[in-house]
């Protein structure tokens, strides 16, 4: 409740109490301003009241800003739930396609002006036989296995990688940064941690395992060539045989890339 109150932003109470606060004072300003100030000799002096000029306003002033700057936060909260409703998938709760183009799409112009590391990594990880786990446990029990592959994929990465469901059992993640050597090590682990992880679905034990391919780049790119690179990957990792990484490093996207 402290941290609430002691919270300056938008969002916070402490932001609604201390521009109230202000607010207040502003107007005991005024008021005695107003009854102090002669118009006809053009003095200041005390009024007839001056104890009404803090009275009064503190009596009206905390309610009247109180209200607004609190509609004012909630209006701050509803936009802020409906943009995370609006750029997150509903049931695995990362970014949905949208939000994750525009994020990569950032950090790809902020490479292209420089400003930020060249090298990065995008992978695209896709669950392999998904259609046998609605067929044997339902809807439900395939949700449930999307939500732990999720979770297993956040805990793969670095807290700053972003992650989102491309849609159906479909995945994808941004790397930035990552050096060319590591990107192969990361989607290994993905792989063997989804595999090796143990889901109980009606009390039956299901085995899932993830095909995965993916792109390093040094360079500025775009959004729709790392897709397509990496995606050609993880076709690969498909036709041969699933449960399996394939990651290609692209010097040149516009180019013939190597197999790394």
């Amino acid at each position: 409740m402290a941290k609430r109150i002691m919270d300056f932003s938008s969002f916070g109470w402490g932001r609604v109490i201390v521009l109230s606060s202000i607010g207040t004072l502003c107007c005991i300003a005024v008021a005695f301003a107003i009854d102090s100030y002669s118009l006809t000799t053009g003095a200041w002096r005390w009024g007839e009241s001056p104890l009404n000029n803090v009275i009064i306003p503190l009596v009206l002033a905390p309610p009247f800003f109180g209200y607004l700057l609190g509609k004012q936060r909630e209006l701050a909260i509803a936009h802020r739930e409906l943009m995370i409703v609006a750029s997150t998938d509903a049931l695995t709760l990362c970014l949905n396609r949208r939000a994750f183009m525009a994020m990569v799409d950032g950090f790809l112009d902020r490479v292209a002006n420089r400003k930020t590391e060249r090298t990065g990594a995008l992978l695209v990880i896709d669950v392999d036989h998904f259609k046998l786990v609605n067929d044997r446990f339902g809807h439900d029990g395939g949700d449930e296995a999307l939500k732990l592959i999720v979770q297993i994929i956040k805990g793969s990465v670095r807290e700053y990688d972003v992650v989102r469901r491309i849609g159906g059992e479909e995945f994808s993640v941004l790397l930035p940064g990552v050096s060319p050597d590591t990107v192969g090590k990361v989607a290994e682990r993905i792989r063997a941690a989804v595999y090796d992880t143990e889901l109980k679905l009606e009390g039956e034990s299901c085995r899932l395992s993830v095909s995965v391919g993916g792109v390093v780049f040094e360079r500025d790119a775009s959004f729709s060539e790392l897709y397509r690179f990496a995606d050609q990957r993880l076709y690969a990792a498909k036709r041969n045989g699933r449960n399996r990484v394939e990651i290609i490093h692209a010097s040149k996207l516009e180019g013939q890339a190597r197999v790394h």
